[in-house]
């Protein structure tokens, strides 16, 4: 098993497919769970599957994506959201390799590899007793460590030509490079969306064709973080703040 660790919008799903992909396991899925996207009343048949019968509406056998990950690998997005219940289930996943769909009387053997991330601390939800501690460990094999965009500014101009390439071909469009002192406002900004935030802002940039959407954005955000009377629609003289910013 894996662990990934990270805010949010630092790659973590990236990351946990460059590993699928050049693992053994490689050639299988990856079949993907987003653990708080689904209701905690539906994500053990999402996860298990469920035999006809087994509740109200279950007019048929269903497999659950653990099935569907047979020969490749689970990624659980967001393991610290998973209800404790279901957290039992998924240690015996780990253990044994087995689990039983919901309203099953058999287990089934699978065979695959868990992926998981989060972006809460699982130590603590240990401590609080909301996440079971014999799960913590059983996923914490390879524990990868993603650090925020703030602390890795000098990544940003790779990943700006990187962006910039990926949304040029997507949209069809012909932005040219950032200057000089775009870069530099942007290695100036803490980005607490992440990646996620500066990819954002790059896509603007690109369907919309000038650097202004960039310098013009950069300022209100960091003028909004700082001082809490500017208001958060940036209803003040961008283009004069934006030169004199630049200018500085």
């Amino acid at each position: 098993p894996v662990l990934i660790r990270g805010e949010s919008g630092t790659g973590k799903e990236l990351i946990a497919r460059l590993i699928h992909q050049r693992s053994p396991w490689g050639a299988g899925p990856l079949v993907k769970v987003n653990c708080p996207a689904i209701p905690g009343t539906l994500l053990e048949s999402e996860l298990f599957g469920y035999e006809k019968g087994a509740f109200t509406g279950a007019y048929g056998s269903k497999p659950g994506r653990v099935e569907l990950a047979q020969g490749g690998a689970l990624f659980l997005d967001e393991i610290g959201d998973l209800d404790l219940g279901l957290q039992a289930k998924l240690l015996q996943l780990l253990q044994d390799g087995q689990f039983s769909r919901l309203g099953g009387q058999e287990d089934t053997k699978v065979e695959l590899r868990v992926i998981c991330a989060t972006n809460r601390p699982l130590e603590t939800e240990v401590e609080n007793g909301t996440f079971r501690q014999d799960l913590f460990y059983r996923i914490n094999v390879v524990n990868l460590v993603l650090p925020p965009l703030r602390d890795r500014l000098v990544d940003i101009p790779q990943l700006v030509d990187y962006f910039l390439d990926y949304h040029n071909e997507k949209y069809n469009a012909k932005a040219r490079p950032l200057s000089a002192q775009a870069l530099r406002m942007m290695q100036n900004y803490t980005w607490p969306g992440n990646i996620r935030e500066m990819e954002n802002l790059i896509k603007r940039y690109v369907i919309l064709g000038t650097e202004e959407t960039i310098t013009s954005e950069l300022v209100v955000r960091n003028q909004t973080q700082f001082n809490p009377f500017i208001p958060a629609d940036g209803n003040l003289s961008l283009k004069k703040v934006t030169r004199d910013a630049v200018r500085e």
